[in-house]
C-alpha cells in the first residue's frame, strides 16, 4: 500500500466534540442466534421488546417455524438432511443440520465481538444446533454466552434426558452457561396461567438474561462498565447466573440488590463463592453514595473472599425513584454456588411401575417357575399356561454377536427406524430352553422379560 493510497486527516489540535461522541454508536458488535423453536420465540420477544444496538438471527430446520420469525436474517439449516419439515425432536438431526450449513453459519456470526446462544433445551433443532453454534462462534473469537432453558417436568423423560445431554455438551463450547429451568414458572406464577402465557413468561426470563448483559456493554454510563469488563468477568467461565431487581422507596437500594440476588426462575442458583461479579445501577441521578454502598455490600456478601467486581451506574430520568440493579456472577468453584446444571433442573420424574394384566406376558419373578419347575404358590397361574419351550434362531447368525445401536445422545433416543431394527435384532436371538443342563446355548435375558416380552404364539 502507498502512502498516496491513505485518506489524510488534518489535525486540528481538537478532537470530536462531546455531542459527536454521546451520537457514535456502540463500537461493540452484538450477535444474538435463537436456535429451534424455542430460541427463535425468545428472539422474537427481545424484538418486540426493541432492545438496542444486537443483531437477531434465528435459525432452524422447520421452514415454517422460521417464516414466524421476526428477524430478517433467517438461516434454514439441514435442508439435504431434513427437507425443511424440522428435526422431529431428534437432538442427533438438529446437530447434523447444523454441521451442514456450518459455512453459512460461520458467515453471519463474523464480526461479532460477542455473541449470545439462545435455545429451549431438550427438543431437536435447539438442542443439537446450540453446541455447534457456539463453538462456531468461539472459534472466530467471540465472547459466547448461552442463555437456554430447561423442560417442564411433565415433558417426560427422554426430553429431560436430551436437555441434560444437550447442556453438557453446551458447556463445553461457551465462555458462560445460564440455565433457566422452565418447571421453576410453576412456583412464580399464577396456577390459572395458560400454556401460551407460561412459554411467553420463559421467553421474557430469557429476554431479561440477554438484555441485562448487552445493556451493560451499549448503555454509557456515569460510571461506565464496558464490553472488555463483561470479558473479563465472563470469558472462559463456565456456570454463571445473572439477576435484575427493581426497588423503590425508603428502602429501594436494600430491596433491588436483595432481590437480584435471589431470582426465583434460577432454582437453587446463588452466587455463593463467586469470583468475579458485574453490577450495574440503573437510576436517575439522585442516587447516593450510601445507596451504592449497600447495594455493593448486600451482593457481595456472599462472594468468594479473593472476588473481582465491576460496577457501573446508569443515569435514566425515566427510572424516577425507582433503582434497577442487574448483577451477573461467574467463576464458581463446582461445589459450591452457581447454576448446576445436572441436578434439579434436568432431574427426571420416576416413572410408575407398570402393572401388566395380560396373561401372554409373564414377570421376571416367574422365570423359575417355567424354566426350572421352581413353582411359587403366590405367582400368578400365568406361568401354568407355559410348557418348557425353546426358540429357534437363525441358524445362520447363531454365533453372531448382536450389536446393539444407541445414538450418540443417548440410550434409548433411537430413530424409529433403528428402534425397528433393534426389534427384528433382538428377536433373533435365542431365548430359553427345555433343558435347564444345557449350558451350550445363551441364558434367557431376564431384563427383556422384566420390560414385558410377549411370548405368545403371535
Amino acid at each position: 500500500m502507498n502512502v498516496s493510497d491513505l485518506s489524510i486527516v488534518e489535525d486540528t489540535g481538537t478532537g470530536p466534540s462531546f455531542e459527536e461522541l454521546e451520537n457514535t454508536s456502540c463500537p461493540t458488535c452484538i450477535k444474538v442466534v435463537g436456535c429451534g423453536g424455542g430460541g427463535g420465540n425468545a428472539v422474537n420477544r427481545m424484538i418486540e421488546a426493541k432492545i438496542k444496538n444486537v443483531e437477531f438471527i434465528a435459525i432452524n430446520t422447520d421452514l415454517q417455524a422460521l417464516g414466524g420469525s421476526k428477524t430478517e436474517q433467517r438461516l434454514p439449516i439441514g435442508q439435504k438432511v431434513t427437507k425443511g419439515l424440522g428435526s422431529g425432536g431428534r437432538p442427533e438431526i438438529g446437530e447434523q443440520a447444523a454441521e451442514e450449513d456450518r459455512e453459512m453459519i460461520t458467515n453471519v456470526l463474523r464480526g461479532a465481538n460477542m455473541v449470545f446462544v439462545t435455545a429451549g433445551m431438550g427438543g431437536g433443532t435447539g438442542t443439537g444446533s446450540a453446541p455447534v453454534v457456539a463453538k462456531i462462534a468461539r472459534e472466530l473469537g467471540a465472547l459466547t454466552v448461552a442463555v437456554v432453558t430447561t423442560p417442564f417436568t411433565f415433558e417426560g423423560p427422554v426430553r429431560m434426558r436430551q436437555a441434560k445431554l444437550g447442556l453438557e455438551k453446551l458447556k463445553e463450547e461457551v465462555d458462560s452457561l445460564i440455565v433457566i429451568p422452565n418447571q421453576q414458572i410453576l412456583k412464580v406464577v399464577d396456577k390459572n396461567t395458560s400454556v401460551p402465557d407460561a412459554f411467553r413468561f420463559a421467553d421474557d426470563v430469557l429476554r431479561q438474561g440477554v438484555e441485562g448483559i448487552s445493556n451493560i456493554i451499549t448503555n454509557a454510563g456515569s460510571v461506565n462498565t464496558d464490553f472488555a469488563d463483561v470479558e473479563n468477568a465472563m470469558k472462559g467461565q463456565g456456570n454463571a447466573i445473572f439477576g435484575i431487581g427493581v426497588g423503590e422507596g425508603e428502602n429501594r437500594a436494600v430491596d433491588a440488590a436483595t432481590r437480584a440476588i435471589s431470582n426465583p426462575m434460577l432454582e437453587d442458583s446463588h452466587i455463593d463463592g463467586a469470583k468475579n461479579l458485574l453490577i450495574n445501577i440503573c437510576a436517575s441521578d439522585k442516587v447516593s453514595m450510601a445507596e451504592v454502598d449497600e447495594i455493593c455490600g448486600i451482593v457481595t456478601a456472599s462472594a468468594d473472599k479473593d472476588y473481582n467486581m465491576y460496577w457501573g451506574q446508569v443515569i435514566s430520568p425515566d427510572m424516577g425513584d425507582k433503582i434497577s440493579v442487574t448483577v451477573i456472577a461467574t467463576g464458581f468453584d463446582n461445589s459450591k454456588g452457581g447454576n448446576q446444571i445436572s441436578a434439579e433442573a434436568v432431574a427426571e420424574p420416576a416413572a410408575p411401575e407398570p402393572v401388566i394384566n395380560d396373561p401372554n406376558v409373564i414377570r421376571s419373578n416367574e422365570l423359575d417357575s417355567i424354566l426350572y419347575g421352581n413353582k411359587d404358590s403366590s405367582l400368578s397361574s400365568a406361568a401354568d399356561k407355559f410348557e418348557p419351550f425353546s426358540f429357534e434362531s437363525n441358524p445362520d447368525k447363531n454365533d453372531e454377536p448382536v450389536e446393539e445401536k444407541k445414538s450418540a445422545w443417548g440410550e434409548g433416543l433411537l430413530s424409529d427406524d433403528d428402534a425397528g431394527q433393534q426389534v427384528r435384532k433382538t428377536v433373533s436371538r435365542p431365548s430359553a430352553f427345555a433343558d435347564p443342563d444345557d449350558l451350550s446355548q445363551p441364558a434367557i435375558w431376564t431384563e427383556k422379560y422384566s420390560r414385558g416380552i410377549n411370548l405368545s404364539d403371535d
